[in-house]
């Protein structure tokens, strides 16, 4: 959600600016500029739309620079049109900004009063304006911004700039990434690592309420207290082939195949065909989840899903109880935490706002330890948990996540393997477990293998308005899983039910017109899921039914398609039979023509409430 690059620099940094824009795109925006500090002025260009509008009004009139800030805008007080684009300038101040300030209006009315006037509607610009003031009364620009951060309210990460000290950058984060690339004769501010691998590897992470100054030769972090401190510079271990698309029609397309991979580095050195490998949640935490008796998995959007998958795994192997929780929830309500509940948070890019705020929550109410699932090593949950599991996704950079899912699935996975053992599974299931967890990167390979059929049967779907899926116990959140995908990117709208549920409600939705998608494995309850398919075909549903090659589907349905695949045993189905419905997703949202990679109003990293 929105995107922040900066540069100090002995070279011209336009072209720079717009290709760390076009690295953040993934993010989602619906605006973007930049802003250069040219012979004693700030040049700016801003553009409702995608950084390619930006970038032409920029190269139909350049202009040099060796210090400049650019920003990619997802709307939150404005609407998206260029007068609220970032950057904003007030009185020789240029700022970008990413998160809310809560108390903006208050601060707005205070400098209406003082005289000040405002072109745009953001809050964004009551900061250019307070730093202003503060540098017209005396102060540097890093004091300045040192002493407005304090009397904002709510969440942001900026980079500012001044018309009176050319050649600096000013940058300060509270609860939205913020880091710094450390190149040779030039430094930048990035909101991530993507942003700056076209230029470095080198990255400093800052801290909350950090404030740092920026030259070309120097980068000086300050503490909260506004004192000089130390941040430690760290190699990043991205490529700038891993952020490009390569072969593949979109990003999309690109991560729903590098899943075997992806789920294979996850599980690397971490088990063995004898079980899970030791210490691998970190120092003491194979002690610490020995004394857990319960858990409470807090996370939003996809990561939700995997921790609702991840209540059935636990709970029927390990035999703890969980509670699965969507973070925006959790953090305003009074949650009982019995003795021993390990907190459990689930984030693709380790600073999902409502995410973070549950997990410093959780501090205050008592949790025997936290554990962050995650795929950013040096993310603020990260940082911030007790113990920690990284998903080795890579980058994923379409919005509507893939093997973020499938990995967190995996990582998951040894989780529950790691408590299931501890509390006595029988030796013979938790070797069978162990053997399926090992094979969950094949066993997803080989379910990529449909992607041909699949695109046929999309077909079926591009000219429906809406769709129901339906799975039971583990399937259920996979079926929820799969309605997200297909009306984030197809703009379908897609509901997801316990299929037992049918009956009470759903079902009046069910005509000819509704398409059915059922995930069906071999298991307990497969013939309780045909009861609720027939009820389907005899009201003229017509049924797509993802099926074990196993299992028995009592014939062909009238109307529909059973779809035959392999899931590769109870425990690791869940990923798998997620695949196919990724697949179907993707392929009916191209042939609808939407933007896959980055669907309308979403944004890949949510960083504000």
């Amino acid at each position: 959600m929105c995107g922040i690059v900066a540069a100090a620099a002995q070279r011209d940094v336009a072209p720079l600016l717009i290709a760390g824009l076009k690295a953040l795109e993934y993010r989602g925006y619906d605006s973007a500029g930049l802003a250069v500090l040219n012979g004693g002025e700030i040049r700016r260009v801003r553009a409702k739309g995608k950084v390619r509008e930006m970038e032409g009004l920029y190269r139909a009139d350049p202009f040099p620079g060796g210090t400049g800030i650019a920003h990619t805008r997802w709307a939150t007080h404005g609407v998206p049109n260029t007068a609220n684009a970032h950057p904003h300038v007030q009185g020789g101040v240029a700022l970008v900004h990413n998160g809310i300030i809560e108390n903006y209006a208050t601060l707005r009315g205070e400098l209406e009063a003082r005289g000040h006037v405002f072109t745009s509607e953001t809050d964004t610009e009551v900061m250019a304006a307070l730093i202003s003031e503060r540098m017209v009364s005396g102060k540097s620009l890093l004091d300045a911004v040192s002493s407005v951060v304090h009397e904002l309210e709510g969440a942001y990460a900026i980079a500012v700039v001044s018309d009176s000290e050319p050649g600096r950058v000013v940058g300060a984060r509270r609860g939205a990434p913020l880091l710094v690339g450390v190149g040779i004769g030039e430094n930048f501010l990035g909101s991530d690592a993507q942003a700056l691998i076209q230029v470095t590897n080198k990255i400093i992470y800052l801290e909350e309420h950090d404030v740092v100054e920026i030259t070309r030769d120097q980068v000086q972090v300050y503490g909260h207290d506004g004192k000089p401190v130390e941040r430690a510079v760290h190699e990043s271990e991205l490529s700038k082939d891993a952020v490009e698309r390569g072969e593949y029609r979109h990003y999309m397309q690109k991560e729903i195949f590098e899943q075997p991979r992806a789920v294979a580095d996850t599980l690397e050195a971490r088990i063995s065909p004898n079980g899970v490998l030791p210490n691998i949640f970190g120092v003491g935490g194979d002690e610490l989840l020995a004394k857990v008796k319960g858990l409470h998995i807090i996370a939003c959007g996809t990561s939700y899903h995997a921790g609702l998958v991840a209540k059935y795994w636990i709970e029927e192997y390990a035999r703890l109880p969980v509670n699965v929780e969507v973070a925006s929830e959790y953090r305003y309500r009074e949650a009982v935490v019995p003795d021993g509940t390990l907190f459990v948070a689930i984030s693709q890019s380790g600073e999902t706002a409502d995410t973070l705020a549950a997990m410093r929550e959780s501090r205050r109410r008592g949790y025997l330890g936290t554990l962050a699932i995650c795929n950013v090593p040096e993310s603020s949950v990260v940082r911030e948990a007790d113990l920690k599991l990284m998903t080795r996704a890579g980058p994923e950079i379409g919005v509507a996540s893939t093997k973020a899912f499938t990995t967190q699935l995996a990582a998951l996975g040894l989780l529950t393997l790691q408590l299931a053992h501890q509390r006595g599974l029988d030796g013979a299931r938790y070797a069978d477990l162990t053997a399926q967890l090992l094979h969950m990167p094949s066993m997803i390979e080989k379910a990529l293998e449909l992607e041909p059929r699949i695109i046929e049967l999309s077909e079926r779907l591009i000219h429906r308005q809406h769709a129901l899926f339906l799975g039971r116990g583990a399937q259920h959140p996979v079926a929820m899983e799969g309605a997200l995908k297909l009306k984030e990117i197809s703009y379908i709208h897609a509901e997801a039910y316990a299929a037992g549920e049918l009956k009470h409600g759903p079902l009046a939705l069910v005509d000819e017109d509704m398409p059915v998608i059922a995930v069906a494995p071999n298991g307990p309850l497969l013939d309780k899921l045909k009861s609720n398919l027939q009820e389907v075909r005899a009201r003229g549903g017509e049924l797509l039914v993802f099926a074990d090659g196993e299992a028995s589907m009592d014939g062909n349905a009238s109307r529909g398609v059973i779809l035959r695949m392999d899931g590769g045993g109870d425990f690791i189905a869940p990923a798998v039979f997620t695949v196919p419905m990724q697949l179907l997703a993707y392929h009916v949202a191209v042939l609808r023509g939407t933007d896959v990679d980055q669907p309308r109003n979403l944004a890949k990293s949510v960083t504000v409430e």
